[in-house]
């Protein structure tokens, strides 16, 4: 018996010093130098940062172990969501011209987009098939771990055509899924367009991508895809935070310019007006979802609610919104549906233009007319938040 207690005695140590050696080693091995640069106003020569003021460092409410921890025991009171919601999977051809209208006509050049889940939208033009932050994976994190999907892809990937060019934001597993990438890279070899250091995150998987700083750009095929500011932050692993750029995007198009908010608080929404001085925008895609991590709230640092997303549709001066980030992934508090039927309740309130600003169905092509209809009216976030402190918006959890 004392054998038995003298060894598990020795095995509680081994343990012991094992933890402490993983304490000291491990967050260091964790960290990554993805970039190496000038310091500027957003790089401070290590780590990159909001110029316009860093409030992400944690969701309100508490720290943001202790976020995840409520998050993984859900112990926070968050409303239910569903285990699985159907999905009918599209099967997109490619776009051809329209053959009705002259070529030289630019601006009548058709656009079809198929939100696929969460930020992944395929966006299609004739010759040139585009793909935003493409995540096929089951789950939203490292090592099989993380949040699990419930909104199955609104694409087989199988069933995708020939991608020609994927926006890639940042590098949060929900946003950057090396295993999704990797197979798209080797079966098409698309061009990748991302900010700075994703690059060395997609080098170290086999694959070539491009990576700009913010205000640059780059020719793709008939497109030049914009780096633009956003507000948010970057990690793999919480101990590489901000090693790597995050970024908005606008692509310029013949019909009008697509823009691509990726994933973004609103910060000082200087940067919204910069995308729009790039050209008329013909279709927006703005994130909704996960903007909630205690009851009640409308916003957070790092993400925009439906609320501000309108606000961002409204500066874009935008013909056309698509809702995303929201009802794939459960990353915060808000109910499954509650980003979409905030949305609506919102726009109800804001007034007519901001009705061309909404929420589509997972896998269900929309097209997209050219950008023809006047910029919606200024915005009004104080009379919005009135309007929805009635029954309806107070009842949305």
């Amino acid at each position: 018996m004392g054998r038995i207690i003298k060894g598990l005695v020795w095995t509680i140590v081994w343990l012991v010093a094992v933890l402490c050696l993983a304490i000291t080693i491990v967050p260091r091995f964790l960290d990554r130098i993805y970039y190496r640069g000038v310091a500027g106003d957003h790089f401070d020569g290590a780590r990159f940062f909001n110029p316009d003021g860093d409030d992400t460092a944690a969701p309100p409410g508490g720290s943001r172990r202790g976020y995840l921890w409520r998050q993984a025991t859900g112990t926070d009171g968050r409303p239910a969501w569903p285990d699985h919601v159907p999905v009918t999977p599209a099967k997109p051809a490619e776009l051809l011209p329209a053959t009705t209208r002259p070529a030289r006509e630019p601006a009548r050049t058709p656009m079809r987009v198929t939100w696929v889940g969460h930020a992944s939208v395929l966006v299609q033009t004739p010759g040139l098939n585009i793909l935003t932050d493409p995540v096929w994976s089951d789950r939203a994190g490292p090592f099989g771990f993380g949040p699990k999907r419930v909104a199955a892809p609104g694409i087989a990937l199988a069933d995708l055509p020939k991608i020609d060019l994927i926006l890639i934001s940042h590098n949060h597993y929900d946003h950057l899924d090396l295993s999704t990438l990797k197979t798209l890279y080797d079966r098409d070899r698309p061009a990748i367009v991302t900010s700075l250091g994703n690059d060395a995150i997609l080098r170290s998987a086999g694959m070539a991508a491009t990576a700009l700083d913010w205000r640059q750009a780059e020719r793709v095929g008939g497109a030049t895809v914009h780096v633009v500011r956003n507000h948010h932050w970057s990690s793999r692993w919480f101990v590489d935070r901000n090693r790597a750029l995050w970024s908005a995007f606008v692509v310029e198009l013949p019909g009008g310019n697509l823009f691509f908010a990726g994933d973004t608080g609103m910060g000082d929404g200087k940067w919204v007006r910069e995308a729009a001085a790039l050209g008329p925008i013909r279709l927006a895609l703005i994130p909704i979802g996960a903007f909630r991590f205690q009851p009640g709230q409308m916003a957070s640092g790092a993400h925009i609610g439906p609320v501000d997303a309108l606000d961002v549709f409204g500066r874009l001066g935008a013909s056309r919104g698509l809702a995303i980030h929201w009802g794939t992934f459960r990353l915060s508090y808000e109910g499954w549906a509650t980003p979409p039927k905030l949305l609506t309740e919102a726009k109800r309130c804001a007034g007519q233009g901001y009705r061309r600003f909404g929420a589509a169905t997972i896998g269900r092509p929309v097209d997209i007319a050219p950008t023809t209809a006047p910029a919606a009216a200024p915005f009004d976030r104080a009379a919005v938040l009135r309007c929805l402190d009635g029954p309806a918006g107070n009842a949305l959890r």
